[in-house]
């Protein structure tokens, strides 16, 4: 490399040089090495539109595991090795959805690539440092950064759950690039107007795009086509929902979970390899308030323990688990918690849950996302069944556990229908 200056230079301005010389050697390496590393990720068709998309705005509208989020995070993640003093803000709903999944995934695409470095990325503030660039974690329940800066960049990741003031916030303040993506689960919304404005680029992928994925995962994918024409079309085709026979209609979000209730109990679905889900409950004026405590895979009875004493539940606490679950349930009681098992009648229990006034706090992002998919199976014609689609249905589950067998129990009148 030639020298920037001579070697009689004054030593402060040598140490300078020759630390911005290692910097951009260091950069050098970073591009050479991410890019390499690109191939060996495997990208898919997602990469090559983003690519290839030169307007202000790229949508990505697409069913289940079709590899929207992974791959708009490595091309992000490669473009921003070859630029500089450049911002990109990742955005979603809520801050516990950010720490569960698009951070987690933007840390494995960035170990993939071969570029993570953990002294750069700040917990508390949710940054990280990208070279001279700046990859920042929002969530729209962040008022002050949603109407704060400027960024060049934003990934609107499941853009459906991004009301549509804060995401136009968002993207008058982004001066470069926005992509946003999303499952179309919902009949309306305001990513669907923007699909079609001339500013924006629009596709449409699925699962048949991604050929990384397992056949285990195809196989699951494509057995709604068995269990609901319209989840199939959303989740397995990647096409806009039609009237979904929606199920729970009358729920309402509010901010926070009153602290004034006049019985709090938890409703509990174990998973591994589907989540572990766990609800909290509270009765207040004939009303019900729901909170999402815990929504993670790869849980074992011994995990779920441990996160629920983090999560500030006690051993005492009434406990309404899911009734086939029956060695998980022993395990929890022989360990001192309250756990019962639950009254399992699902059309009891969705008929319970429809005659009181169901209250979600904002931060059940993963509960209010079921909820708003929940829908009964239809027959050849199109008319509902009184059986739901066994689909994404955790968090409701563990709910409906909890009101039902609460509401059958020598209680106050929260039981009477």
């Amino acid at each position: 490399m030639r020298k920037l200056i001579p070697e009689n230079a004054d030593p402060h301005v040598q140490r300078e040089t020759s630390r911005l010389t290692r910097g951009i050697k260091a950069a050098e390496e970073m591009v050479s090495v991410g890019v390499e590393r690109v191939t060996d990720i495997g990208t898919t068709v997602v990469y090559h539109y983003l690519e290839n998309s030169k307007k202000e705005i790229t949508i990505l509208q697409g069913g289940a595991r079709s590899g929207k989020t992974v791959n708009t995070l490595i091309w992000f993640c490669v473009k921003l090795m070859s630029e500089e003093n450049k911002i990109l803000s990742i955005c979603r709903a809520s801050l516990p959805t950010i720490r569960g999944t698009i951070l987690r995934d933007f840390k494995d695409v960035m170990l993939k690539l071969g570029v993570w470095d953990d002294n750069r990325f700040n917990q508390t503030q949710l940054t990280y440092e990208f070279g001279s660039n700046l990859v920042e974690f929002i969530s729209t329940d962040q008022p002050q950064k949603i109407r704060g800066r400027k960024r060049n960049y934003l990934y609107m990741n499941e853009a459906n759950e991004i009301e549509k003031e804060s995401a136009m916030q968002l993207i008058l303040r982004t001066t470069e690039k926005t992509v946003l993506d999303f499952n179309p689960s919902d009949e309306e919304g305001w990513f669907y107007d923007w699909a079609e404005k001339p500013e924006s680029d629009f596709y449409i992928t699925t699962y048949k795009d991604n050929p990384y994925l397992e056949e285990s995962l195809v196989k699951r994918i494509e057995s709604m086509k068995e269990a609901d024409d319209n989840y199939w079309r959303v989740f397995g085709m990647g096409l806009r929902g039609v009237s979904l026979h929606k199920i729970f209609t009358h729920w309402k979000p509010v901010p926070r979970f009153p602290e004034d209730c006049q019985e709090i109990v938890y409703g509990v679905d174990f998973g591994f390899n589907a989540p572990s889900a766990v609800v909290k409950i509270g009765f207040k004026d004939e009303r019900v308030f729901a909170h999402e405590v815990i929504y993670e895979k790869n849980l074992t009875t011994a995990d779920l323990m441990a996160r629920m004493e983090t999560e500030g539940i006690f051993k005492d606490d009434m406990l309404y688990c899911d009734a086939a679950a029956a060695e998980s349930i022993e395990e929890l009681m022989r360990a001192g918690w309250n756990a019962n098992k639950a009254d399992k009648d699902v059309l009891e229990g969705i008929r319970k849950m429809k005659s009181l006034p169901l209250y979600v706090t904002d931060f059940s992002i993963n509960f209010m996302s079921e909820l708003r998919g929940y829908c009964w199976k239809l027959d050849k014609n199109g008319n509902p069944l009184d059986t739901p689609v066994k689909y994404k249905d955790h968090l409701i589950d563990a709910c409906r556990y909890a009101v039902f067998t609460h509401s059958k129990s020598d209680q106050p009148d929260w039981y009477i229908i």
